[in-house]
């Protein structure tokens, strides 16, 4: 099992980026393992709607799938040797607004939420105006 930890919110004008992070705090050479090998998924939630995938990243970090709402904009990519993976968002907009988690899904990429194995407590991202 891991557990992973996002960062890297925060308040940002329309057309600005933020770059998040999701850490994976392994305890065992196991788990290290089990993060290595997991397709990782990129959500959002803004208040009174429902959870949104937004990307998601192969294992090996080469394979990628993005919503259409951010393709050109945003960009996931992972470093396995520090356990972590990211989401660089560029030239955010105003809906973008959301609370984004990273979740873990022991298997190929998949945009369903709720067949993801592991999920962070989520990192806030506000576009201002």
């Amino acid at each position: 099992q891991v557990q992973l930890v996002e960062s890297g919110g925060g308040l940002v004008q329309a057309g600005g980026s933020l770059r998040l992070s999701c850490a994976a705090s392994t305890r065992t050479a196991a788990s290290t393992r089990t993060f290595i090998s997991a397709s990782m998924g990129w959500f959002r939630q803004a208040p009174g709607k429902e959870r949104e995938f937004v990307a998601a990243i192969h294992w090996d970090g080469r394979n990628t799938d993005y919503a259409d709402s951010v393709k050109g904009r945003f960009t996931a990519s992972r470093d396995n040797a520090k356990n972590t993976v990211y989401l660089q968002m560029n030239s955010l907009k105003l809906e973008d607004t959301a609370v984004y988690f990273c979740a873990a899904h022991y298997g190929e990429m998949i945009r369903v939420a709720p067949d993801y194995d592991a999920w962070g407590q989520g990192t806030q991202v506000t576009v201002s105006s």
